[in-house]
């Protein structure tokens, strides 16, 4: 399927951009832009992340599955292409916003073309500043990062050293007057030294989806479901409506009053049926 590159005029801009100190002149997407309907979080963070940040950004999306949120981050190595697919998996819109052009023999980095293709396979969009034939450079990405903060309503910050350019954005967002959720890590990891300098600052610290859900306004009981728990047995319905946040089988027996041979039975019939899937040992909705 072809996905052309569509100028837009300046009145079609993202209410959000046109708010922000230097706005953008011009603008370009692929793909779809954001859903009005939708909150959008921009999810940044190291380049070179540690497990304990691949952990938390899967932890943190899958538990947004089923909201009214989209995901926006920057295409680049790291954590920016973990908060891509981690939306993708969940079925979350997700934007990309590249440092560069958005035709195919420019986006950069090079590797993540096919992931571009996936995000906009998945019906969600690309969008630059850049000229279409563009290629990225070093100002060019602290330029795009006022894009990424500017459009979203708040922005998470996952893992970031003293130095990293990720909190170029985290302050852009402060300056924005947007929302900067910050996920507390080691104090003897050089890897979450610049997020623990925004959290001593004032940052909204998150340990869990919830914590996301309660800064942008949804309320966390109320899911828009997407499947059909008419179709369930009882305990089917018991072990859904338990995954709101990804659990291992010791806690869905624990919650779900079940033994551990009824647990076993129940778990593989669901995961036959396409209900949910087990991924390193935690169970999650599909």
């Amino acid at each position: 399927m072809s996905f052309p590159v569509i100028d837009m005029r300046a009145e079609e801009f993202p209410s959000l951009l046109r708010e922000i100190p230097q706005p953008p002149k011009q603008l370009r997407y692929r793909g779809k832009l954001p859903p009005t309907h939708l909150k959008l979080l921009a999810v940044v963070g190291s380049r070179k992340y540690t497990t304990y940040g691949q952990q938390v950004v899967n932890k943190l999306i899958d538990g947004l599955r089923d909201y009214p949120i989209g995901i926006v981050s920057g295409l680049a190595l790291g954590m920016d292409s973990l908060a891509h697919e981690a939306a993708l998996r969940n079925n979350l819109y997700t934007l990309a916003i590249p440092g560069g052009g958005l035709n195919d023999d420019v986006i950069y980095p090079a590797k993540h073309r096919s992931l571009a293709r996936k995000i906009l396979n998945a019906e969600g969009g690309l969008l630059s500043e850049f000229d279409n034939d563009f290629k990225a450079t070093i100002w060019s990405f602290p330029q795009r990062n006022r894009l990424v903060a500017g459009i979203s309503h708040a922005t998470l910050l996952i893992e970031a050293g003293e130095k990293s350019g990720t909190l170029i954005t985290a302050r852009l967002a402060t300056d924005y007057n947007r929302d900067l959720l910050v996920v507390p890590g080691s104090i003897f990891s050089m890897n979450t030294v610049g997020t623990h300098q925004f959290l001593k600052l004032g940052a909204t610290p998150v340990t869990e989806a919830s914590d996301i859900l309660q800064v942008l306004g949804i309320d966390s009981k109320k899911t828009s479901k997407t499947k059909n728990n008419a179709n369930l047995s009882p305990q089917e319905s018991l072990v859904m409506d338990n995954l709101d946040e990804p659990k291992d089988k010791d806690s869905l027996i624990r919650l779900c009053d079940l033994n551990a041979v009824e647990a076993s039975t129940l778990l593989m019939t669901m995961e036959l049926k396409g209900l949910i899937k087990n991924e390193y040992g935690l169970y999650y909705k599909t």
